[in-house]
């Protein structure tokens, strides 16, 4: 315990500092330990901007007129409904000048990793050359929302993103109808186009190195294309402060401002049944000096609770508590030590995966070069110092209460007080810890149907926003 001790209140010296400089205009003096429930966390994620006063909009451009109702059926034959109505794309009017510069930007697309043919370029060049009128603005309006939509939200669909559980807002805070009427109001198609781009560092590092592949090399492009669209399913702007895993590269990052704070070794799900899905989620707590209630899948399937019933000594000496209810179902309590599975922290952002951060005792599993171990929880290196610095940004507790609470040995869930974002990514390119682009072995093979989904024409956006993936509970750390 003294050993631990210093370690933590060391930590705790030199989170003060940086507590200071990130939590700046946050007095962080005088809070109290646990955050008062009942009072809503302060946002810190990006708020959407108050929209400008509205520019003229283009006139839509005419839609034809329904189909004549059908004749009713005949007495007693089978009422049949009508077909739903599709869902149109908007069609708005375009000049010569716009639908040009839009034509620009589609080839030119392949900077982005997209494809320029995926946007019919030619149906758009020969509509251009006929002219003004109902057929260009059909044919533009088509390119400009097909075009939208994968820089907005991905040219990958769902079905092809496995175990992808995220939710990407922008179509929300970008809906397609509102993008074209603010480019052809404003002339600015490139600018439009571009203000959906994600605002990510590794981002324009991906696209440097894009441009920098000869074409020749094009599996290396292939590969930097699928990264590069992986940025585009997650939000546009990921906030001010948050924490971005990386599960190829095993990594952890603290970030402020999209530059890392600091990093941490992980330990993710093994292949298979227990592989660690993509989420974004939001902490709603931290807990120091955790419990892990076992789940019955151990305590009945792998026959630990009953050996523990007959073994109290064992039971005592691995920290469990084990009950019998009157129906006989055995519950199997871990408590609080630095023998507990979940280590000495947990952080809790509820998903319906039952995935979470947290310390562990196998600390030598950090050592090793590929760590996917778990059952689908990450495990995180220096998990009390992480834990510390959360409770201080996002919590508003001091150093010292920090400290004293991972100290105290007890059970302490400290509430967050602000809004923290939690992003489970998938990347096989990217920046790693020290900043170098580099490449990480495809540890679940999800870089297959990606892959595949650009070697393929361009499919239309089906209206999907989360994978339709069977959801399996992983809440065994072990």
């Amino acid at each position: 315990m003294m050993t631990r001790g210093k370690t933590i209140r060391a930590w705790s010296a030199g989170l003060a500092g940086m507590a200071t400089l990130l939590a700046a205009g946050t007095p962080a003096s005088g809070a109290q330990a646990p955050a008062q429930p009942g009072k809503a966390p302060e946002s810190i994620l990006p708020v959407p901007q108050a929209s400008p006063a509205p520019l003229p909009a283009p006139a839509p451009a005419p839609v034809p007129a329904p189909a004549a109702s059908p004749v009713p059926a005949a007495p007693g034959a089978p009422v049949v409904a009508p077909p739903a109505a599709p869902v149109l794309d908007p069609v708005m009017n375009w000049t010569l000048a716009d639908a040009q510069a839009l034509l620009g930007v589609i080839t030119a697309v392949d900077e982005d990793g997209l494809i320029p043919a995926d946007y019919q370029p030619d149906a758009l060049r020969a509509a251009i050359a006929a002219g003004a009128g109902a057929a260009l603005d059909a044919q533009a309006s088509r390119s400009f929302t097909w075009l939208v939509e994968d820089m907005r939200d991905g040219r990958t669909r769902m079905d092809s993103r496995h175990q992808w559980f995220v939710v990407d807002p922008d179509v929300d805070l970008n809906p397609t109808a509102q993008v074209m009427t603010q480019a052809l109001a404003s002339h600015d198609i490139a600018g439009a186009i571009a203000a959906l781009a994600p605002t990510h560092p590794d981002y324009r590092a991906l696209k440097a190195a894009l441009a920098a592949t000869p074409k020749a090399e094009k599996a290396a492009r292939n590969l930097i294309r699928v990264n590069l669209d992986r940025w585009r399913w997650l939000p546009r702007d990921m906030g001010k402060y948050y924490l971005l895993t990386n599960l190829p590269e095993f990594q952890l990052r603290l970030t402020v401002d999209n530059s890392i704070i600091r990093s941490y070794r992980t330990v993710i799900g093994k292949p298979g049944k227990t592989q660690t899905p993509n989420l974004a989620e939001q902490v709603e707590a931290v807990v120091f000096n955790p419990t892990w209630t076992v789940p019955q899948s151990i305590v009945k399937g792998e026959g630990l609770g009953a050996r523990l019933l007959a073994n109290p000594a064992s039971a005592a000496r691995q920290g469990y508590k084990v009950t019998k209810a009157k129906d006989g179902t055995i519950t199997v309590v871990q408590q609080p030590g630095d023998n507990n599975s979940l280590g000495r922290m947990k952080i809790d952002m509820p998903n319906e995966h039952a995935i979470y951060l947290h310390d562990t005792p196998s600390k030598s599993l950090f050592n090793t070069p590929v760590r996917a171990y778990s059952h689908g929880c990450v495990r995180t290196e220096r998990a009390v110092e992480l834990g510390m610095t959360m409770a201080i940004l996002g919590a508003g507790i001091t150093p010292q209460q920090a400290a004293n609470i991972s100290l105290s040995g007890k059970y302490t869930r400290v509430l967050m007080t602000k809004t923290f974002p939690v992003y489970l990514t998938y990347f096989t390119m990217a920046t790693d810890i020290s900043g170098k682009l580099g490449k990480f072995a495809d540890v679940y093979g999800r870089d297959v149907p990606v892959l595949a989904s650009f070697a393929a024409p361009r499919a239309a956006w089906d209206g999907k926003r989360k994978s339709s993936e069977a959801v399996v509970k992983l809440d065994n750390p072990l």
